[in-house]
């Protein structure tokens, strides 16, 4: 298993809230654990919305607007457009920068989608649990107080490393713009030499952007789903930062 609700110590769960049903027959308790610290939070929305401005305006890119009528100089959509990318990449990379320095000072949870224990059999176990959980073929989920073993494996894979591959290869796409002596050719221009073709890297990171928005509606789904099926809080644990267990 991850990680259980902690006991009281008399031995039962920690009972941190009390409340009626819906027919205010009886009390009902539901125990809350504080996950999810303020700057992961805060990082959670800021790489969301950043991430959300990045795929619309990359889309826009890859496939710009027809012509428009009248003088170039009257129009400057495109322009508007890479700047809120650039500016929306720019934002990404600080913040996931915070992600990873706030996992080295935060509480475990914080760290949990920068690895997975590829060593241990349990963890690969509750991986196959979950994909039959998800799969309809499970009665009766696992409660986790964080991620459970494949939202663990799908964050690692579906957030950590692809959004360090766009970060890099985003900056090393930009630094082309900037000239060889600026700070982002000296840090980045190194992708060229793994693809001395410029369009093979805009190729990947056009791939790299499709791969995210499958990651971004999985991942949507799978929060919405879960809050209703397995009846922990999900969604609202990323907004108050705790898991609520309601039976």
């Amino acid at each position: 298993m991850m990680d259980a609700i902690a006991p009281g110590s008399d031995g039962r769960p920690d009972l941190s809230a009390i409340a009626a049903d819906a027919a205010g027959e009886r009390a009902v308790g539901r125990p809350t654990v504080y996950v999810y610290e303020a700057p992961v939070r805060i990082c959670h929305w800021v790489n969301a919305f950043s991430i959300l401005v990045l795929m619309v305006t990359g889309y826009f890119i890859a496939s710009p607007l027809p012509t428009v009528a009248g003088e170039a100089s009257d129009h400057f959509v495109m322009g508007y457009i890479r700047f809120a990318h650039f500016a929306a990449g720019q934002v990404l990379a600080v913040f996931f920068l915070t992600r990873i320095l706030w996992a080295f000072v935060g509480n475990h949870h914080s760290r949990q989608i920068f690895y997975i224990p590829v060593h241990r059999g349990q963890f690969w176990k509750e991986v196959l649990h979950e994909i039959r959980w998800y799969a309809f073929l499970e009665r009766e989920p696992k409660m986790y107080v964080g991620h459970n073993p494949l939202a663990q494996t799908a964050m690692f894979t579906g957030f950590t490393l692809f959004v360090a591959f766009m970060i890099v290869t985003g900056f090393a796409l930009y630094s082309e713009g900037m000239g060889i002596d600026s700070w982002q050719h000296k840090l980045f221009g190194w992708v060229f030499a793994i693809w001395p073709n410029s369009q093979d890297v805009h190729t990947w990171h056009h791939l790299g952007m499709w791969a995210l928005v499958m990651f971004v509606l999985v991942h949507i789904y799978a929060a919405i789903r879960e809050d209703i099926m397995s009846r922990q809080s999900i969604i609202s644990s990323m907004v108050s930062g705790e898991r609520q267990f309601r039976d």
